[in-house]
């Protein structure tokens, strides 16, 4: 695995699969890699020739009041993984690689009507920096593919708009969230948990199932299970940002009573238990 810092020599390795035609395929990460990251990794393989993973914590999708200084760094050990992996190439750039003229001066990208709803309603400005990110690192690999995880739902939505939009030729990627066997989804906020806490915390997943199966038997108006979803959570100890029932394809909120023709959905929470917080979201293909 080549290890690289410079965006120049990326450029440069990039420049030469192109020559050979080989075809990429792209991962991007913020480190502290687990086994969901690795899913990933691996399905890469399935989609590319070559295979470029990058690690960098972008301060861009970092909030005011949000950890950037304390988010998990764990180079070393990612870089063990991702050599057992086949990584053909790591990217670990530092910032002024990703932003020249200083991160507070970047030009910001923003995605009208997704990137200040929900998680970006929560974390403004977040959105924004994840889209800024994304265009700089596939400008920079160049990929055929870029992959990506569901858990981060919203931010799915988000980068296949700013690819389509902008016209990019990239194709992205959207990979099932890999979870742990009582159903948590997999993710580096985990470890934050107390013992306690872990035990609660795959009770998000149970809520959406729940939720999921009120949604097919048609027992319930969609108001109705949201308020029970809440409940359930809040009784057990979580503070509920939101849950709520979308339309997959652009996170519109759905009409109460739900429109007949309403078949392709997602439910969606966001929840912190003590210290820490929880996305996790469920599709659901209505017949």
């Amino acid at each position: 695995m080549n290890v690289i810092s410079s965006a120049d020599d990326l450029r440069h390795q990039v420049a030469s699969w192109a020559q050979s035609k080989s075809k990429i395929a792209f991962v991007p990460t913020m480190g502290n890699l687990h086994e969901g990251h690795l899913s990933l990794v691996r399905a890469a393989h399935q989609y590319g020739d070559k295979v470029v993973v990058s690690i960098f914590v972008n301060p861009l999708q970092f909030g005011a009041n949000e950890d950037l200084a304390g988010y998990p760094r764990t180079p070393d050990a990612d870089k063990v993984l991702l050599q057992a992996e086949g990584v053909d190439v790591l990217f670990l750039p530092g910032e002024k690689e990703i932003y020249p003229d200083e991160s507070d001066q970047q030009v910001l990208i923003e995605v009208p009507d997704l990137d200040d709803i929900l998680e970006g309603k929560n974390r403004p400005g977040h959105f924004q920096g994840v889209a800024t990110v994304v265009k700089r690192l596939l400008d920079l690999v160049n990929p055929d593919v870029a992959i990506f995880g569901k858990k981060d739902y919203q931010q799915l939505l988000v980068i296949r708009r700013l690819v389509a939009d902008l016209g990019l030729q990239v194709r992205i990627e959207g990979l099932d969230t890999v979870r742990e066997a009582d159903g948590l989804a997999m993710s580096s906020r985990n470890k934050y948990l107390s013992p306690d806490e872990r035990q609660l915390a795959p009770i998000i997943y149970q809520t959406l199932k729940e939720s999921a199966a009120l949604l097919v038997s048609g027992t319930e108006t969609v108001a109705e299970i949201i308020g029970r979803g809440r409940e359930i959570l809040e009784k057990k100890g979580f503070t509920v940002d939101y849950l709520t029932v979308c339309r997959q394809n652009d996170l519109a909120p759905l009409a109460t009573p739900m429109e007949p023709n309403e078949k392709a959905l997602v439910i969606l929470i966001a929840a912190r238990l003590g210290t820490t917080r929880l996305i996790d979201n469920l599709e659901l293909n209505l017949v």
